[in-house]
């Protein structure tokens, strides 16, 4: 027995015996749909989220080292760890049989998923492409294949589509009385499990995941392949549960976990901690717009002008330390350990430009958080600028700051009638050029001018579409849905211009704006200075001074900043999704990514996230049905504009 088992065991939360005691316990916790989360002898563990059908079962070999194969079923719903230790099965198969008798009760039928590694290759020449080529062997008495059919054939098919270092899974079937790994018995055998009304699935995995001399693990590659593993057990356990029991599961996410453990609570809590220490656009955009364009214009537009930045408010040091403090090893479901990598990603490279900003290695750090031009952006860019009028009549009416802040209060307020808990509020400040939504409040410049044509377009670009979002995400339990899952700028922004299109409130001049973006982006990542920036979009694009000052400003601030050209390339992924006939109502849940969409509509489907608490209004507008329905039979960007 190890250091750790002997101190689990002294302080009373490792079981050295699997007692009738602890049976009745365990069974009367299942019978009440309550969760179980108990310790097991030798290490073991066993979790049941609530009453599921099956179990996912993993044995510790005795007799070689396995590390990594546990990993695979720590993320599911109901699971059990335990040693192959022989006389420790004796104590398991009475606590195995009690626990599916209570959960036959409400079911009428049960599966066991045992998983284990293959043998070791025997070689350390991990180049070798068959020593990396995924492989699983599926095993299933024959006696359960009718019953199983349904199963087996998703898994089979599932793990086909398995691909890991571009290499493509082999999968084989096996049938026998004996289910089990090498040199262990089975869990039951064929009378007690068919006494039981319990089928077992056998899996045995290629241990790609580590070295196969030495054991140690490849960490980065057990992750990719648990990622891929997880849906395909929740697969299996959904068929199972349609074909052979009385449970009607609407979704093979439902199989999922519901319940959070606290490690998840504070590595959610903590992330968030370090994000909202800091406001990242609001400390990379400069105070001095207003004069700084004053001064550019008395020089002609031949002088870079200067440009000045709040102090930062963090010590990015020391940031990036508490940032990598923050363990994420422990979350065992594979979902959230995703989305807490990919944001503590995101943040390590924000906090790197912070530190950079103002030199040239903050550019490379945005195209890295931001993305670049690809070539078809700048060819969709450029046809937008070269195909549409440069001039447009400009409104004799505009709203100014106090004017438009008013406005944006009765927005507001409009929504704390339907959720009091929107504590927002719009503030008026000097050292903001134009609108900008911090934590979930609007800030207006003070010189700002708005066209009242533009008024309620902007409206539902920043309170109906960022604040909506921002307070959505705080009603969830996860604090990362207000502050921001890795890369959500893209689908946000194209949301937000979006929204402009559904209140008619998108013009000629607003898409030849965000194609301009686009362009400015462009010549910042090609290498060109401020001023050949300027003068590209003011000579071969016609864009108004004033207004490719801006850009301009907007794209070289903090050293090169290529974030906006995520308006426009969020806005045609967003015209695609559509097309293919996508759902607007997930994406208001928070603030994510296009790729976040199917994992939360897993997290809804377990139960984790609850349903939004406010709709954008201009959702509930009668003319928005109509447009989204010509969205979907397939509108291209130009034609928003007709």
């Amino acid at each position: 027995m190890n250091s750790g088992e002997k101190r689990g065991q002294k302080k009373g939360s490792r079981s050295a015996v699997i007692t009738e005691r602890f049976i009745k316990t365990i069974c009367n916790r299942i019978a009440e749909n309550k969760s179980v989360r108990r310790n097991l002898p030798l290490n073991g563990r066993l979790h049941i989220d609530r009453q599921l059908p099956f179990l996912c079962v993993y044995r510790h070999p005795l007799k070689r080292h396995d590390n990594g194969t546990n990993h695979f079923v720590k993320g599911e719903a109901a699971y059990l760890t335990i040693s192959g230790n022989k006389p420790l099965l004796r104590q398991l198969t009475p606590l195995l049989s009690g626990i599916i008798k209570t959960l036959n009760e409400t079911f009428g039928a049960f599966l066991i998923l045992e998983i284990w590694s293959s043998p070791e290759l025997g070689s350390e020449d991990i180049t070798n492409p068959s020593t990396l080529e995924p492989t699983f062997n599926i095993f299933a008495r024959e006696t359960d294949l009718d019953d199983l059919s349904s199963a087996i054939m998703s898994l089979e098919n599932e793990l086909k589509k398995i691909r890991i270092l571009k290499r493509s899974a082999a999968v084989e079937i096996h049938t026998g009385r004996k289910i089990s790994p090498p040199g262990m018995s089975p869990l039951l055998s064929a009378a007690e499990a068919r006494k039981l009304n319990c089928r077992i699935i056998g899996l045995e995995i290629s241990p790609i995941y580590r070295n196969p001399v030495s054991g140690e693990l490849f960490p980065v590659l057990l992750r990719a392949l648990h990622r891929q593993l997880a849906p395909d057990f929740k697969r299996v356990f959904y068929e199972f549960s349609r074909t052979n029991t009385v449970s009607t599961p609407t979704n093979y996410h439902a199989m999922g976990r519901r319940s959070v453990v606290k490690a998840v609570w504070e590595t959610d809590r903590r992330l968030a901690e370090v994000s909202n220490a800091f406001d990242f656009l609001l400390l990379v955009s400069p105070v001095n717009t207003e004069a700084a364009w004053v001064k550019f214009k008395r020089q002609r537009f031949e002088r870079v002008p200067t440009l000045y930045y709040r102090p930062l408010s963090i010590d990015p040091a020391n940031h990036k330390h508490k940032l990598f403090e923050i363990s994420i090893d422990s979350i065992e479901d594979p979902t959230l350990a995703y989305l807490f990598r990919e944001k503590r990603s995101e943040l390590d490279r924000q906090i790197s430009m912070l530190a950079d900003r103002g030199t040239k290695d903050f550019l490379f750090g945005s195209m890295q958080v931001f993305g670049d031009v690809s070539e078809t952006l700048f060819q969709t860019a450029q046809a937008i600028l070269n195909t549409t009028p440069s001039r447009q009549q400009s409104s004799n009416s505009h709203l100014t700051a106090p004017a438009f802040a008013k406005k944006a209060l009765a927005e507001i307020e409009y929504y704390r009638e339907r959720y009091p808990a929107m504590t927002s509020g719009v503030n008026i400040r000097k050292d903001i050029s134009g609108l900008m939504v911090s934590r979930g409040k609007l800030l207006v410049g003070t010189t700002l001018k708005i066209p009242e044509k533009r008024v309620q377009a902007l409206l539902q670009h920043e309170v109906g579409t960022h604040i909506v979002t921002y307070f959505n995400g705080r009603s969830e339990p996860f604090k990362q849905l207000y502050s921001g899952l890795a890369g959500y700028e893209e689908l946000q922004e194209g949301l937000a211009v979006l929204a402009e299109f559904l209140v008619d409130g998108f013009s000629v001049m607003r898409l030849r704006m965000l194609a301009a973006r686009v362009i400015a982006v462009r010549s910042l990542t090609q290498g060109a200075s401020f001023i050949e920036t300027f003068r590209e979009l003011t000579r071969n694009y016609r864009i108004k001074q004033r207004t490719a000052f801006s850009i301009t400003v907007r794209v070289y601030r903090g050293g090169g900043l290529t974030k906006d050209a995520v308006y426009l390339r969020g806005l045609l992924e967003l015209l695609n999704y559509l097309k293919k006939g996508g759902d607007l109502d997930p994406l208001f849940v928070g603030k994510i990514s296009m790729h976040h969409i199917p994992i939360i509509k897993e997290l809804q489907f377990r139960k984790v996230l609850q349903p939004p608490p406010l709709r954008p209004r201009y959702m509930e507008f009668q003319e928005t049905a109509k447009k989204l329905k010509r969205l979907r039979n397939g509108l291209s960007v130009m034609d928003l504009i007709q």
